[in-house]
């Protein structure tokens, strides 16, 4: 009996967080509200509260179902997929970047609604803006570690050079979940790369760095 009633509290953990997708993608965050998911989950504001005590811890566990598509997404992963970052940054090759970017956008289908939900929620919660800046900056910090790495550039500048390239990819990619490709996926991919190899790679005709000791 436990693990029945263990189970089904897990089924309507999960029907909530199901239902509050759909909406934030169809409404936005701002325009849904608590009552509105707990009534087209088909329960009620208290059984909501017994789960998740506001609208932004729930986002919170959107947040992480976000991280673990991302880390369990196969081949196709942006974060755990055919290659790290920080190897693909460390090698510093314009082809490694469009090869990353490419299985990177291979996931931007299926965690667009939770992307655009938690920029927006970040716009009116304190603590999805924090939690929405350590996602960023976890991504940044692989970017410095393969320059590090790699001994390439120098170390007061490569967080900004991670930085910025984040920032177009980043910019990029909340275009294509709120519009689409707008110009040939390939076109887009490509200038990215091209950007990349300039902030992040090996300059022409220069041999690879050793790798810093620490």
């Amino acid at each position: 009996m436990a693990n029945l009633r263990a189970a089904q509290k897990e089924m309507t953990r999960r029907l909530l967080l199901s239902t509050a997708v759909g909406l934030f993608e169809a409404r936005g965050y701002a325009g849904t509200t608590v009552d509105d998911i707990a009534k087209a989950a088909g329960t009620t504001r208290v059984t909501f509260y017994a789960y998740f005590p506001s609208r932004a811890a729930l986002m919170k566990a959107l947040v992480a179902e976000a991280d673990a598509l991302l880390e369990h997404g196969g081949t196709e992963s942006a974060g755990a997929g055919a290659r790290d970052l920080a190897a693909v940054v460390r090698e510093g090759r314009r082809d490694g970047f469009e090869a990353w970017l490419r299985d990177s956008s291979r996931q931007w289908p299926r965690l667009r609604p939770y992307v655009l939900a938690a920029h927006e929620a970040a716009v009116v919660e304190p603590e999805l803006r924090d939690l929405v800046d350590h996602w960023f900056d976890a991504v940044v910090a692989d970017i410095v570690i393969g320059l590090e790495q790699a001994g390439r550039f120098d170390p007061d500048s490569r967080r900004l050079r991670g930085f910025l390239a984040l920032t177009q990819l980043d910019q990029l990619s909340r275009r294509w979940m709120r519009h689409g490709w707008e110009t040939e996926p390939v076109t887009a991919l490509g200038l990215l790369a091209d950007s990349w190899a300039h902030l992040l790679g090996e300059p022409e005709g220069t041999k690879p760095a050793e790798p810093e000791e620490h």
